[in-house]
């Protein structure tokens, strides 16, 4: 009987992960060079934190239709040929761009293709492995996606190193592993095969648990102290490091992400993902909190190497703990609701990220995000906790 696995993993899997890796090239090539990008062409803090927030934001508004209506027709692949299909077309245009406000209009329209392919495809892996499986194989998800977050910065750095400030080199071959990432979705992956039916159902948020809301309460709350990794760059930049080497900063944290991934989703699996989201969360707090103390490269680098540790303990643990609390014909649904949660909140996280960097100092917004982290660490434990002791009763 024919294999339907690669190196232990359903192909599904693999394959999803190997188009993230090849997106991921071409969006962290572009993302970690975008702040100096920006900065060079007049923009303000307020401004970049604005542009982030606005694409994000608006744009993930499209992940919970596009999940719910993955969930109608029960398909996910149609939804990740044209979300990843946009980013592949929109890519090479940033070489033309003159302006900020250029930035924001395909920043956003970049960000809608994220929109639509997100959570139907976190949906098509969910649904293609095993439930005591999830946070392994979305451990390996995000290390494919960080390994093509090391690449991307990578290169970038390497053509700002003997190209400096040649920003159009890296937009126009940052469209090559764009390409390569379609491809790879109309080639190799396929629906992912399972009882569950069509769904023409009305929906209504009563088809969700309680405790599923909860968690996105919790999510709300962090994240509006989560501005856009631009401004760590930012910061970074103002340290007087030179600006070749701002996109290998940026390489650190998704490194270190990378190596921590699976063995943090599998061990989620084992332990809990509550206990891993709540250190998540406490890291993050730590790290935004010493981004304020500390103006010093020595002390940066130390910091992108603990965010890595932040980003692998949670990233992984919350698709895992939707993918637990979503029954299995609403996870697009599930997905969607979550991915909407975290982009809608970006709008004022980076607002208020932004006008704090302009208008009281460059510490304010690292410690209003510490404050934020802090407080949704608190709530997690509660969250933990009550379902402790739900399950308990319901045992005795």
């Amino acid at each position: 009987m024919k294999s339907n696995k690669i190196f232990g993993l359903e192909k599904n899997v693999f394959f999803i992960g190997l188009t993230s890796f090849f997106t991921d090239i071409s969006v962290k090539m572009i993302y970690s060079v975008m702040p100096l990008f920006l900065l060079s062409i007049g923009a303000s803090k307020t401004t970049i934190s604005l542009i982030e927030g606005i694409a994000e934001s608006t744009a993930s508004l499209l992940k919970a239709v596009s999940g719910y209506w993955s969930d109608k027709i029960g398909k996910n692949k149609p939804f990740m040929i044209i979300g990843y299909g946009v980013t592949a077309i929109i890519t090479p245009l940033y070489a033309l761009v003159g302006l900020p406000v250029q930035v924001l209009i395909l920043r956003f329209i970049e960000r809608v293709g994220k929109g639509i392919r997100t959570a139907p495809r976190d949906s098509l892996i969910s649904n293609s492995v095993k439930k005591n499986d999830a946070g392994r194989n979305f451990g390996f998800h995000k290390a494919m996606d960080n390994s093509g977050a090391i690449v991307g910065p990578l290169m970038a750095f390497l053509l700002l190193y003997f190209f400096p400030l040649n920003f159009t080199n890296i937009f126009i071959l940052a469209t090559i592993p764009a390409i390569l990432g379609v491809l790879t979705i109309v080639i190799f992956i396929k629906e992912a095969r399972n009882e569950r039916k069509v769904n023409l159902a009305p929906f209504s948020h009563k088809h969700l648990p309680k405790k599923f809301y909860f968690f996105l309460v919790i999510i709300f709350v962090f994240t509006l102290g989560n501005s856009a990794d631009a401004l760590l760059l930012v910061k970074t930049s103002e340290t007087g490091i030179a600006q070749a080497y701002i996109p290998f900063m940026y390489m650190i944290f998704n490194t270190v992400s990378v190596f921590l991934a699976i063995p943090v989703g599998k061990l989620s699996d084992k332990i809990g993902r509550e206990k891993l989201i709540i250190l998540g969360f406490f890291v993050y707090a730590l790290v935004y909190f010493l981004f304020g103390r500390y103006n010093d490269i020595r002390v940066f680098v130390f910091l992108f190497i603990l965010y890595g540790i932040y980003s692998a303990l949670t990233d992984t643990g919350q698709k895992a703990m939707i993918s637990d609390l979503v029954s299995k014909d609403l996870k697009g649904t599930g997905f969607g609701i979550y991915h909407a949660v975290l982009g809608v909140t970006l709008l004022p996280a980076s607002l208020i990220a932004g006008l704090l960097y302009d208008n009281v100092n460059a510490n304010a917004p690292f410690y209003f995000g510490s404050v934020m982290a802090l407080l949704a660490t608190v709530l997690m434990i509660i969250f933990t906790l009550s379902n402790a002791r739900k399950m308990n009763k319901a045992n005795n």
